[in-house]
């Protein structure tokens, strides 16, 4: 491993321990925004399946565990192309709304679990899947984990909507907004996966990567909504919360065309396999 390759880990690793109170209370975060969550999140690009089928060689009978499975947007993917998936949700709302999403999937059987442990039986799935929940897991067990449930030969599949940030007026402004109400903004946006924590995770072992356009279009309802469903963003009764909105508005209505915002997005989408180092633990 480079000397630049160790520097990033070690830096990754510093991160994760200077984030221990976001990780601590990552499970509860999203319990009184899950309705936001579900009307304005974004999905995923069409183009991940095709992704995943030439890379991974995913077909339709592999069985899926989407840990950190939510409200289910990433499991959908996957139930409508065929596969068994096992959505793996700590956050008892998160995981009620996910399964009322996902009613009408008799391939999808729902689990109250973690990353850490996840209550699946060792040797169980041909891949694992995160999507938009990876930076809240805790490192090593994780990985350990993930190591247990996965086949021979299986893989972990790592999906993030990277929100841009610094691309258009709007962009710009929304995140000026979210670093002067954010209650931990910085902290979260610190966490979120980039190529030195994957390669931290996937280690020794390479990965895969690759990034697609994703974008939303929002009315000003949209908009807030997005904003609300942020776990770093002041609620209603916190008094950062009517100045934050005021200021959204003003940003909308400086920057909308025809009614509306564009949020845009890079999808990350991250896949190799595990070699599980106890040394490591």
């Amino acid at each position: 491993m480079t000397i630049l390759a160790l520097f990033f880990c070690k830096l990754w690793r510093l991160m994760a321990n200077n984030s221990k109170t976001t990780f601590d209370n990552a499970k509860q975060r999203f319990s009184n925004r899950v309705a936001d969550y579900v009307r304005y999140r974004p999905g995923y690009p069409a183009e991940v399946l095709p992704l995943l089928q030439t890379w991974c060689g995913l077909r339709p009978e592999h069985a899926i565990a989407d840990v950190g499975s939510g409200t289910g947007f990433l499991s959908k993917v996957f139930l409508d192309f065929g596969n068994t998936v096992f959505g793996v949700e700590p956050n008892a709302e998160m995981r009620a709304a996910g399964e009322e999403f996902l009613r009408d999937y008799s391939n999808f059987k729902s689990v109250s679990g973690s990353a850490e442990a996840t209550t699946l039986p060792s040797d169980s799935v041909d891949f694992v899947t995160a999507g938009q929940a990876f930076h809240w897991f805790k490192q090593p067990a994780t990985r350990e984990e993930f190591y247990r449930i996965l086949k021979a030969e299986g893989r972990v599949i790592i999906l993030w909507n990277e929100r841009l940030t610094d691309d258009t007026a709007f962009l710009r402004d929304y995140e000026a907004l979210l670093l002067r109400f954010g209650t931990d903004y910085s902290q979260v946006s610190e966490s979120y996966p980039r190529a030195e924590q994957m390669l931290e995770f996937f280690r020794p072992n390479e990965f895969t990567s690759h990034a697609l356009p994703n974008f939303q279009e929002f009315d000003f309802e949209g908009l807030s909504g997005r904003l609300r469903s942020s776990s770093y963003a002041p609620q209603s009764g916190d008094p950062r919360f009517e100045p934050m909105m005021q200021e959204l508005r003003r940003i909308f209505d400086l920057h909308r065309q025809n009614g509306s915002v564009r949020m845009e997005y890079r999808t990350r989408v991250y896949t190799g396999k595990l070699d599980f180092d106890r040394t490591r633990a």
